[in-house]
């Protein structure tokens, strides 16, 4: 699967504005952003799914870290479980936008939106026909949502057209107009609102020449739209949520509000859309209007967009960042009927852990969730060396530590002493099947482990959680077929291989296993990362 384009964006922009709200820095931002989340929190008590009053609001405060009341994410967890029970899992026959905004808003609490009161809500963005069927809107929401998480696109046996990305790419490009816009339907003229919405889901493919020459296009097109104020016109009326999209757009793209592009008679977007806030308020739809809670949910959006693209952090749709949100209040993970009932989720111990040499890492939400919890250490307190390679003994201790299980002292290995700092996970490890030595009285703890021999003990670690790990030769090499190496690999390593791939534990977006090649830290982290959601147990 394509990774994302998730870059760490450490512009400094100016915030200035019309009616004087704004210093050269960014505190009267944060105030503004403050003022719509308390005004979001009071005026959506209890969040369930819906346009207005219930995803965007749980988006926009998931994204911005505002404080909400206790169990306000979990409230609305429930609130979405219960709702899917009741309709058989179908949130709409026709407008599957009504997936894409549940899935984005599930993604920012740290949800799988893939098992939800035992619904999928990815597979009906498998159908390619459905997703277009409502127009622009679908494949330019679908694209978002999907890439939100990086998420697989499910097979969808329904499908008269299975969906990938590349459809959903080429649809929103060929339903550009010559002016460099897009329309909400065919035959209508080019709009603000939904030009930078595609803009939105096109961010992550900057890097492709045709989606550049798209981006380039837009940009001139909405460049040309702009109003003397700063503020954009849809439908004829100019309008706070227009503003609020287009910021949310030039945020996804990189690009700084002052940019001379976006700059009109001395103003930007952004003073436009604050000029449409109310103090200890909510937003306007004009300077002279009303506090509306549409506009209000949308201009929050826009503003954490500018909060995290001013502090360098992920987009506002880019949630790598989120793996380790925890709904506030939820119940500690379970794990799967059958697990060993030695096996026990980690729970979080150091909020917020992180390295500095992994901002960048693309396994950087795994190894912060493992870290966490303090299943994996650092080579120090900011160094954790994701490139370097883990030995036997390493692996054991993280195994242990994920697993939750209890130390097993008694040893079996000649190279194991006693006094060694391994000595109680490998002991461990070994009695509950995880690792097993290199021959009956040695284990070779320093020995580095391949990339076969990591999938055959995070393996062996699933069976512990509740998984079914075996697979018949026929099944394992129908899986393994697709990777022009598998020959290469083990005949002992068949199964677990395939069904690490099966599973989703190993990605399966390279032509290549490398099944004797080194495993990496970040590899191993992100192994059992997914192991461990898959299972249940985060």
């Amino acid at each position: 699967m394509k990774t994302k384009i998730c870059a760490f964006l450490a512009v400094i922009m100016v915030f200035y504005g019309t009616c004087g709200v704004f210093a050269s820095d960014n505190a009267a931002l944060d105030s503004v952003a403050e003022g719509l989340a308390a005004y979001i929190c009071d005026a959506v008590p209890n969040p369930t799914i819906g346009d207005t009053g219930g995803d965007w609001a749980v988006i926009g405060l998931a994204r911005s870290g505002y404080a909400v009341p206790e169990g306000y994410f979990q409230k609305y967890s429930q609130n979405v479980e219960a709702q899917l029970e009741e309709t058989g899992g179908i949130l709409d026959d026709k407008k599957y936008t009504e997936y894409s905004r549940l899935i984005l808003a599930l993604t920012a609490i740290g949800k799988n939106p893939a098992d939800v009161a035992g619904y999928n809500l990815l597979l009906p963005l498998g159908d390619y026909d459905q997703v277009v069927w409502q127009g622009i809107n679908g494949p330019v929401w679908a694209l978002i949502a999907l890439d939100s998480g990086n998420y697989e696109i499910p097979q969808n046996a329904a499908a008269a057209t299975q969906a990938t990305r590349e459809l959903y790419i080429a649809k929103i490009l060929e339903s550009q107009h010559a002016d460099g816009g897009w329309a909400l339907a065919d035959g209508a003229a080019s709009d603000p609102d939904v030009t930078a919405m595609a803009l939105q889901a096109l961010a992550n493919y900057q890097g492709r020449a045709d989606v550049q020459k798209a981006i380039d296009a837009a940009l001139d097109y909405l460049s040309g739209q702009q109003n003397e104020n700063g503020g954009f016109s849809s439908w004829g009326a100019e309008n706070s949520e227009s503003s609020a999209q287009v910021l949310i757009a030039l945020c996804a793209l990189g690009i700084p509000t002052e940019d001379a592009r976006f700059v009109k008679n001395g103003n930007t977007v952004l003073d436009h859309l604050m000029g449409c806030y109310e103090t200890g308020s909510g937003m306007k739809r004009t300077p002279a209007g009303d506090v509306n809670q549409m506009t209000t949910e949308q201009g929050f959006l826009a503003v954490v967009a500018a909060q995290r693209m001013l502090e360098g952090k992920p987009g506002l749709y880019c949630m790598d960042d989120t793996a380790a949100i925890v709904p506030d209040g939820d119940a500690p993970a379970a794990g799967l009927p059958g697990k060993h009932t030695d096996v026990h989720a980690a729970e979080v111990r150091e909020p917020g852990k992180t390295f500095a040499d992994i901002s960048a890492h693309p396994n950087k939400a795994a190894i912060e969730a493992l870290a966490e919890r303090g299943i994996i250490n650092g080579m120090d307190a900011d160094t954790f060396a994701p490139d370097m390679t883990m030995t036997r003994a390493e692996f054991a201790a993280i195994a242990v530590n994920a697993l939750g299980l209890p130390i097993v002292d008694t040893g079996v290995f000649s190279d194991v002493p006693a006094e060694v700092w391994f000595a109680p996970y490998v002991n461990t490890a070994y009695a509950y099947g995880i690792v097993s030595g290199v021959s009956d009285t040695a284990f070779n703890p320093d020995g580095t482990i391949t990339r076969q021999e990591a999938a055959a003990m995070v393996a062996r670690g699933a069976g512990l959680c509740g998984m079914d790990p075996q697979m018949d030769a026929f099944s394992a090499r129908d899986v393994l077929a697709g990777f022009i190496d598998y020959v290469e690999a083990a005949d002992w390593a068949y199964s677990a291989l395939a069904f690490c791939y099966q599973e989703g534990i190993l990605p399966d977006d390279a032509i290549e296993i490398l099944p004797q090649q080194p495993v990496t830290r970040a590899e191993i982290a992100q192994m059992l990362y997914n192991l461990l959601n898959r299972a249940d147990l985060l």
